[in-house]
């Protein structure tokens, strides 16, 4: 149940980048930010946004085939999930996903490949909708907390 909801263009990669540090700006230990999109949607450079936001100056790779980068930031600890290649609900479970909601933050890419409800149920959900060859289309929803920060 979502009790903010937004639409915002993102013109570019600064857009996408400003998105990036108002979501750094308000993320807080136990929050998952799920972020949906097809292939090449900006899912990645969304989460390179955030994580450079934090504080994070090492390069941020896609974790496509390791499935999770953590990284410690001044602020919080923060892992970065790619479930494109789970295939089960099991599989996420054991890459730590619940561990890095006590201990942190998580930044998943392709959530509907295997986060359970229960651990998205308050989750900041984004998706990311090409509009153009350098726009996007970013829907958000998530709970009111968020709205200072999105808004």
């Amino acid at each position: 149940m979502a009790g903010f909801e937004t639409v915002v263009t993102l013109k570019d990669e600064a857009a996408t980048a400003a998105l990036g540090a108002r979501i750094a700006s308000a993320l807080e230990p136990g929050d998952a930010v799920l972020i949906s999109g097809e292939l090449g949607a900006g899912k990645t450079t969304l989460v390179r946004s955030i994580l450079r936001a934090l504080g994070v100056e090492d390069h941020v790779p896609s974790p496509t085939f390791t499935l999770v980068q953590a990284y410690e930031t001044p602020a919080l600890q923060v892992s970065h999930f790619d479930l494109y290649r789970i295939e089960s609900e099991r599989e996420i479970l054991e890459l730590g996903f619940e561990d890095s909601l006590n201990t942190g933050a998580a930044l998943v890419e392709w959530p509907e490949r295997g986060v359970p409800e229960r651990l998205g149920s308050g989750a900041l959900r984004l998706t990311l909708t090409p509009t153009g060859e350098k726009t996007r289309e970013a829907r958000i929803a998530g709970p009111s907390r968020w709205r200072k920060a999105l808004a």
